[in-house]
């Protein structure tokens, strides 16, 4: 160490015999020439071998990580007690604890304030403070801590990590160097030592920053790539495989216990559970709609609700949520807490993602670790890796939608056809009523088919619609496409029937799963021809909607089926639509014939419904 080159020095000098009482001419000539050849190659030495092992710390590691590197070298070189590093957090106006020398940080506020502090005086000036006694420091409000370690004086030096970009705040803090002695003297030698080794420190951060610019990129460009080779599938875009594709590449940002995407209501009353990794009914089922206010969390993503006072267990910034302690933030539902536990959660971090100003959409990460904060890069990630799922999102109710306008498209050209028939014959006064019919499924069908286009981006209004009225107008339609198919020696069966079924949903989505099971039940005849049949009843509290067909479907099949991992994409699209309208599917086998029962709710509020 410095102090025992000088101590060696000193020696070294006293041994000289021109040192002695009868110093002679040459004695300051002897001096610098001692200092020069003795002390400052040792000293400069050591100087140097300090500094490079603070800028050959690992860049890879975490800020805290570094900073306790670099506190833990500046201890030991000064001879000081520990030290502890205090940054600046411009979304809270405070001074953030960010790791110390021993690790004492359990110990330490999370927070302190800027103004009338020491560490806040230090951010502001950019200059060094020194303490020489902290019992008579009024600044220093933590008296008791401190001198139960045995601290009584210390010297804070600045530091700063220079912006890359324009946009981008300078992160400016402070690192508070305690020493034993009472009253002590601060050698200037010592301060600038201090300051060098800080600004070294800016080095290091600034490395680390490059690096992970470059990562961002990396992870972005995986991301992409991982995305556009799902959605290059033929087998179209399906969330929950491109959240199984895409997740991993997060793992080393986030331990990852669960995560998923969230839609939000253009009132803010209500959010939809859209996509989750892994897809599990766990707390929320996909597709799940409930109230913003049922999660405290929520409200304050989405600016519902004032920032709360300081506490430990969440921090609050425009860009993020984080609750730190499940467990103990007021912050989350008490439903949410037992999941929190029963999951081994231990920190829950709510990232917004914005179309304009709106909040259109945000996604939650259930992470295994204790987090206490995620740096500007890793939001950067999570908020790109949102973007892309909406973009995901939009792509499979694109892909969704665009395999429901088959059976209405081919519906709609048949009754096309028959009708430019019965014009160009001059239809007779009996089949005007027919043409009126025709026409009336012409524009319900084509109505029918802007709704969904506009589903892509919403799904309408929910109101109470009958199941029995709805299966009825959907199987007419789908007698057509049989036509249209060729499909022969079909015998249809209809009923019976329940008059009144209410049933409350959005009824775009009633219309595409009963269409969707049509349709499979249409393909499943054999070719030699069979019986399609509908019927509807209620079996409280659920009302049911039965179709059955010739035709017989493997055991494999049918658990594919009910797990929602059938062949064709219909079966993906009714599990999804069912889970949103709280719906379960059944599947029956006979002798030889497969029945279809899918139940929903019965509606209270409809029995004034007509």
């Amino acid at each position: 160490m410095i102090w025992r080159s000088i101590e060696k020095f000193i020696e070294s000098i006293e041994s000289e015999p021109w040192f002695g009482p009868d110093r002679g001419e040459g004695f300051r000539d002897h001096l610098a020439q001692t200092l020069q050849n003795f002390f400052l190659p040792d000293f400069l030495n050591e100087i140097s071998h300090k500094v490079e092992e603070i800028i050959e710390i690992n860049p890879d590691l975490s800020e805290p990580e570094i900073l306790t590197r670099v506190t833990t070298t500046m201890v030991e070189f000064l001879k000081a007690l520990s030290a502890s590093v205090r940054i600046y957090d411009p979304n809270t106006g405070q001074m953030l604890s960010y790791g110390s020398y021993p690790f004492q940080e359990a110990s330490r506020a999370t927070y302190i304030p800027l103004e009338n502090t020491i560490a806040g005086d230090v951010v502001k000036t950019q200059k060094p403070h020194l303490v020489p006694s902290i019992l008579k420091e009024d600044r220093y409000s933590n008296k008791g801590v401190v001198e139960g370690k045995g601290a009584h004086s210390l010297m804070a030096i600045p530091f700063a990590i220079p912006r890359f970009f324009p946009h981008e705040r300078e992160t400016v803090g402070v690192i508070q160097i305690y020493y034993p002695e009472e009253d002590r003297a601060f050698p200037p030698l010592e301060i600038q030592m201090a300051e060098l080794m800080t600004r070294r420190l800016s080095f290091v951060m600034a490395r680390k920053k490059i690096l992970a610019l470059y990562r961002i990129n990396e992870k972005k460009e995986a991301i992409v790539q991982k995305i556009f080779q799902k959605m290059g599938s033929r087998a179209g875009v399906k969330m929950k495989e491109v959240f199984n594709r895409v997740i991993p590449e997060i793992a080393d940002i986030v331990n990852v216990q669960s995560c998923a995407l969230f839609s939000v209501a253009e009132d803010l009353e209500q959010v939809v559970l859209e996509a989750g990794y892994p897809e599990t009914t766990g707390y929320h089922g996909i597709g799940t709609s409930f109230p913003v206010k049922s999660e405290p969390a929520f409200e304050l993503l989405l600016k519902r609700e004032n920032p709360p006072e300081e506490t430990p267990y969440e921090v609050v910034t425009p860009s993020y949520v984080l609750i730190i302690d499940p467990r103990k933030s007021e912050k989350i539902s008490g439903n949410l807490k037992k999941f929190a536990a029963d999951h081994n959660i231990n920190s829950i971090l709510y990232v917004p993602l914005n179309a304009g100003e709106e909040i259109t959409h945000f996604m939650t990460f259930d992470a295994l670790d204790l987090r206490k904060g995620y740096s500007e890069w890793e939001i950067e990630i999570f908020l790109f890796l949102g973007r892309e799922l909406m973009q995901a999102q939009r792509m499979e109710r694109l892909d969704d939608t665009l395999h429901d306008f088959k059976n209405p498209a081919i519906a709609i050209a048949g009754f096309a056809r028959r009708l430019k028939t019965m014009l160009e014959q001059e239809a007779t006064l009996r089949e005007k009523s027919t043409i009126k019919t025709y026409l009336d499924i012409l524009v319900d069908e084509t109505s029918r088919m802007q709704e969904m286009a506009l589903s892509i981006h919403q799904a309408g209004q929910e109101q109470i619609v009958n199941l029995t009225a709805i299966l009825k107008k959907r199987f007419a339609i789908n007698q057509e496409a049989i036509r249209e198919m060729l499909k022969a020696n079909v015998t249809i069966q209809e009923g019976p029937f329940q008059d009144f079924l209410p049933v409350r949903c959005y009824p775009i989505h009633l219309e595409r799963i009963l269409d969707n099971l049509l349709n499979n039940a249409t393909k499943a005849i054999p070719l030699k021809g069979g019986e399609l049949a509908v019927q509807t009843y209620a079996e409280s509290p659920w009302a049911c909607a039965e179709i059955t067909n010739t035709g017989l479907i493997s055991e494999e099949d049918r658990l594919r089926l009910l797990e929602g991992e059938g062949r064709g994409r219909g079966i993906t699209i009714t599990q999804r639509i069912l889970r949103l309208l709280k719906g379960k599917i059944e599947v029956k086998v006979g002798k030889d014939s497969t029945t279809m029962i899918v139940k929903f709710p019965l509606s209270p509020e409809g029995r004034g419904f007509s």
